[in-house]
């Protein structure tokens, strides 16, 4: 319905400007969002508004909402009328009958139902998680990988190409510190008088990994060179620890198209070569000992260091280099998704993009803020440093998948999250994804129950809608109708808790139906209509899961 009253509305546009009455050389994305009050209609947008700042003579915006209403061209009969609020917002009211009548696109798309060809194709990069090869992945980059894995999703349901990727933090000071970490445990084990630094990690899985070398090859790195040992160690602990990320994510529901090394930036010199490029642009510059970005060009608050005044390459080098080679490879937009205590550094990645040659909107980071991890309301305290942390796979095996992901979902990704293991267990209805499960179960049961009583579940041709006239259908119908809009708002705003917020007013709604309505009775016609009304909400609730990445089971 967004996209249609979409049409409808630039066309008014044209219309007016066709005729004079508005003088726009362009018209702009026309935004339409869902009503929160019936009162105000079914869909509002604030086009007028837009406008009015842009029109010559700067017509007042209810002016203008009157003259686009009146252009307005409703030949399908889709609108009740068009009302004009407040400072000259556009209130859209739907007819009734039209609703029902969009049923016909859920049972004819089926799976596909909710997608569009909103990204025409165009090709998304989407790097998350990106944790370092330093330790297992923990509930903070849970959440991480459960926004990422979703947003791209979502995307691709709204039509776009996405490609995954994990970018291997395996270069740098905590690489070195990994390597030390290990080989002390390793000569500690084998009586070793070793003095095991605070600043090496902590974490009970070093010393896994320690004993691990032992079992397959004794004490033979105990007399060898530190600095070539060190070197070993560093590589076999980075490669196990990856290993097992990569084993504890598809175990979580997450799969990478690739994971890209840092290394393999400076393998060819990749890093220098840019840096070189861009002092030949001015864009890099020296001041004698340091080379410096000049990033202030670009909206930064301070130019910054990208080469230390001891010739080694910062953070800095590497992210440039390696976005860099994101839009080399051919990618329409990047989509990053970063910790909150990243925050600062929008601004220097953003005018790395400009400075590279790209627009700058498309580089679009989503921030992840930090989960508390409770037990029944108690916090359990973490301390990742002294290695005292709950993992990703810790999480995963207590709750299971569904309930982690979901509930990894239910707020907002900039927002604080408290993620309580024992309600995240319960099969009530305070646990969400319960909630939600429950209500594909109980319309599978119901069903199955018609189907045993001799009924065979019906297309939109076979049913006359017009039974399904009490409020709660018709607020059931809207919400199924909605769904596609969801997913394509939630696409554009890379928020998929939308999906989950939407999930949960669904089964309410549902909910409170089947508790007050039955679904099959002694009128026929009336069965069918509500078999088929309840046949749609079982397609929406299905497809809505399985972009969460959450099962849909039958039984319950």
């Amino acid at each position: 319905m967004k996209s249609r009253l979409r049409t409808l509305l630039g066309d008014a546009v044209k219309a007016c400007v066709s005729q004079d009455l508005l003088e726009i050389e362009a018209v702009p994305l026309i935004e339409i969002d869902i009503t929160k009050d019936a009162a105000f209609g079914d869909y509002a947008s604030n086009i007028a508004m837009v406008l009015a700042s842009r029109v010559k003579g700067k017509l007042p915006p209810r002016k203008v909402a009157e003259v686009i209403r009146d252009h307005i061209r409703d030949n399908d009969g889709v609108l009740e009328r068009v009302d004009i609020a407040g400072p000259g917002f556009m209130n859209f009211f739907i007819r009734e009958g039209v609703w029902s009548t969009l049923l016909s696109e859920v049972d004819n798309l089926g799976d596909c139902y909710g997608s569009s060809d909103y990204g025409e194709g165009k090709k998304i990069h989407i790097e998350f998680v990106s944790a370092n090869p330093t330790g297992p992945l923990h509930i903070g980059h849970a959440r991480g990988a459960v926004v990422g894995d979703v947003i791209a999703n979502i995307q691709e349901a709204a039509g776009f190409s996405v490609f995954r990727e994990y970018y291997i933090n395996d270069a740098g000071n905590q690489m070195n510190n990994l390597g030390k970490s290990v080989l002390y445990r390793y000569l500690e084990f084998l009586g070793d008088d070793v003095e095991f630094p605070e600043s090496c990690y902590q974490g009970d899985y070093i010393k896994e990994i320690a004993r691990e070398i032992i079992d397959k090859h004794g004490g033979i790195y105990r007399s060898k060179d530190q600095e070539k040992a060190l070197r070993i160690f560093t590589d076999y602990a980075a490669g196990a620890i990856l290993d097992g990320i990569k084993e504890d994510l598809k175990a979580f529901g997450v799969v990478f198209d690739n994971y890209f090394s840092e290394r393999n930036l400076y393998k060819d010199d990749r890093v220098a070569t840019l840096i070189k490029e861009l002092e030949e642009k001015h864009v890099v510059y020296s001041d004698g000992e340091t080379l410096w970005f000049r990033t202030t060009d670009f909206g930064d608050e301070k130019d910054r260091v990208v080469v230390r005044r001891n010739g080694e390459p910062t953070y800095f080098a590497a992210d440039i280099a390696y976005h860099n080679d994101k839009y080399i490879r051919g990618f329409d937009a990047i989509i990053d998704i970063w910790g909150a205590d990243h925050h600062g550094y929008i601004p220097r990645m953003s005018a790395c993009v400009e400075a590279l040659g790209h627009e700058k909107n498309s580089l679009k980071i989503v921030l992840i803020q930090l989960v508390s991890l409770l037990r029944d309301g108690i916090l359990i305290p973490m301390s990742t440093r002294a290695g005292e942390f709950v993992t990703l796979k810790e999480v995963v095996d207590e709750v299971g998948k569904d309930a982690a992901r979901y509930n990894f979902l239910m707020r907002r990704s900039d927002s604080h999250l408290d993620f309580d293991l024992e309600l995240a267990k319960k099969q009530s209805n305070e646990n969400p994804v319960y909630y939600v499960q429950y209500a594909h179960a109980r319309i599978c049961s119901i069903v199955r129950n018609a189907e045993e009583k001799g009924y065979t579940i019906p297309l939109y041709d076979e049913v006359d809608l017009r039974f399904l006239k009490l409020p709660e259908e018709v607020n059931l119908i809207k919400a199924i109708i909605r769904f596609p809009e969801v997913v394509e708002g939630a696409a554009i705003a890379l928020e998929p808790h939308r999906l989950t917020f939407y999930l949960n007013d669904l089964a309410a709604l549902f909910h409170s139906y089947y508790n007050k309505h039955r679904v099959l009775s002694d009128e026929e016609s009336l069965s069918k209509a509500r078999l088929f009304l309840i046949k749609t909400i079982l397609t929406v609730v299905r497809n809505a899961l399985r972009l969460l990445g959450v099962s849909a089971p039958e039984r319950m």
